[in-house]
């Protein structure tokens, strides 16, 4: 009788334990960060996000071709608003805010009389997104083509500025045409424009691929500088002016190389690239005036792309080796990344595509936070559900970011079925913690149950990257009575495996199991009575 109550005893405190782990499951489960549609009208990709720090409730977005959404509940909900301009809207958006809180819109043009992306159009907001002014434009260069921009606001000032790619001649292979980063500037919150100058020493090709010039963003530093970074032959290279755009360096700034490039092919996406970010932290922290740059590429190989970051303390002049954002030890894809900084905290955010879950297309969202400058990273799942993309529908070159005193806003493109639609995520900083997937935590085993056993028990275990696994039990002597896997290729997920003592002619006595994943070795004990 005293040996079944103390069995009952370890049965009810079983139960507890999982009744608790079971508990917190949910309470993880419930803590997932609301994913918002946005849209998923006119097929809608190439997604930009950004919140006004003026009034954070109002959050402005946009999306290929040409849609343009807004929200006044800080992302909640949304509706879209007709835009229109005379030089014609042929998608790349770019939204950012100035210091008095209007928002601008900048996309490529397609005007009724002249060349398709001649020229990078800004529109003009003053109420929050819901009406658009025709808008202005800066590059117009005859022929040639203007693509890829983006644009940093001066909040000492509230001057402009803008970098783009100007193509001789898009698509060409010929020697004699190529591709140059450009620069200009209002001072007039966006009424006129400077000439375009050329800021890129070395010039590109213009097929729009590794050997272009391409992916030029611009950042402002705390005493009025502009930096820029962008990608060409394989490496990424920097440029700055101390004087507000009106001087640039005589020659290009090795950033570090870029193995393999920025256009590189991801399985079930007809385009994918890994051009850079540039983000300049103007908080009041501790490392204000650190320049980042943000790429993703396939330097540890083909099948497994990863998302880096490297630094500059030195206002540009050197720059950190590259360190790793995503934390899984797979060897998946991780592309399509964005960074922000939250210029109110000095964390960096992070969001990308991520398949560590996974052996084939399916895709989910994943981000990550450093709080220390770049030195750690916190990653973790924003995606409700995973998704499978198809070579023959375009996602575009990139998904978009935005944070202003905790409140974060990412944005992605999705596919269901044969629809593509826009997302947003009502990120939690608080709740990051117990959503986060820390690589120590790649494999985990369970207390058997129950325990002790007499016929047979159940031991789980749970991989949270694909390994290869063995599970052993040995008996109180250290002999192996019995091999339950052997060196069996896993996938993500929760096993669960059953014990029978009559199946393996189990003695009564004392157990171990084994566990051999990912590197690591658990064990576990238990009782055959």
């Amino acid at each position: 009788m005293l040996f079944n109550h103390a069995a009952m005893y370890h049965r009810y405190t079983t139960f507890c334990q999982l009744t608790i782990i079971c508990l917190l499951s949910a309470a993880s489960i419930m803590a997932q960060h609301t994913n918002v549609r946005i849209s998923n009208l006119n097929l809608p990709n190439e997604p930009a996000i950004c919140i006004n720090p003026k009034n954070p409730k109002q959050v402005v977005a946009g999306s290929n071709l040409n849609n343009i959404y807004y929200s006044a509940d800080g992302g909640a909900n949304w509706k879209k608003t007709p835009v229109s301009s005379p030089y014609g809207i042929w998608g790349d958006p770019v939204i950012v805010t100035d210091t008095a809180g209007a928002f601008y819109y900048l996309h490529l043009s397609n005007p009724s009389n002249g060349n398709w992306i001649d020229r990078i159009v800004v529109q003009k907001s003053t109420d929050a997104g819901v009406t658009w002014s025709p808008g202005t434009f800066t590059g117009l260069n005859g022929t040639k083509a203007q693509d890829k921009h983006w644009m940093a606001v001066d909040p000492r000032n509230n001057s402009l500025h803008i970098t783009w790619t100007q193509f001789d001649k898009y698509g060409s292979a010929a020697v004699k045409d190529s591709s140059i980063i450009l620069y200009s500037r209002s001072t007039d919150n966006g009424l006129t424009w400077t000439a375009p100058q050329r800021i890129s020493q070395l010039g590109g090709d213009c097929i729009d691929s590794d050997n272009t010039a391409e992916g030029a963003i611009p950042c402002i530093g705390p005493n009025g500088a502009v930096y820029v970074s962008w990608s060409n032959r394989n490496k990424l290279w920097f440029d700055r002016s101390l004087d507000g755009g009106k001087t640039w360096q005589s020659e290009d700034i090795f950033i570090g190389d870029q193995p393999g490039g920025w256009d590189y092919e991801i399985p079930g996406i007809s385009r994918a690239n890994g051009l850079p970010y540039t983000a300049c932290d103007l908080s009041n922290g501790p490392r204000r005036g650190t320049i980042y740059v943000n790429w993703s590429d396939q330097r540890n190989d083909v099948s497994d792309t990863d998302v880096w970051l490297c630094k500059s303390t030195d206002e540009g002049l050197t720059w950190s080796k590259p360190v790793r954002v995503n934390d899984d030890n797979t060897q998946r894809q991780q592309f399509f990344t964005a960074m922000t900084i939250d210029q109110q905290t000095g964390y960096l955010w992070f969001v990308y595509y991520d398949r560590r879950r996974y052996n084939d297309l399916r895709t989910d969202v994943y981000m990550a936070v450093s709080k220390d400058g770049g030195e750690t990273f916190q990653n973790f799942r924003v995606s409700e559900t995973p998704f499978v993309p198809r070579t023959d529908v375009f996602f575009g070159d990139y998904n978009g970011i935005s944070a202003h005193n905790n409140l974060v806003r990412p944005i992605w493109t999705r596919m269901d079925s044969n629809d593509l639609s826009v997302w947003t995520a009502l990120i939690k900083p608080e709740m990051i913690n117990a959503s986060t997937e820390p690589a120590s935590t790649s494999v985990s085993l369970d207390t058997p149950v129950p325990n002790p056993f007499s016929e047979k028990t159940v031991i789980a275990f749970k991989l949270r990257n694909t390994a290869r696994v063995s599970l052993h039990l040995y008996d109180a002597k250290g002999n192996r009575v019995a091999t339950l896997i052997d060196n069996e290729r896993r996938e993500y997920g929760k096993y669960v495996e059953e014990i029978r003592s009559d199946v393996l002619h189990l003695a009564t006595g004392n157990y171990t199991a084994v566990l051999t994943a990912d590197g690591k070795v658990l064990k576990e004990k238990m009782i055959k009575i």
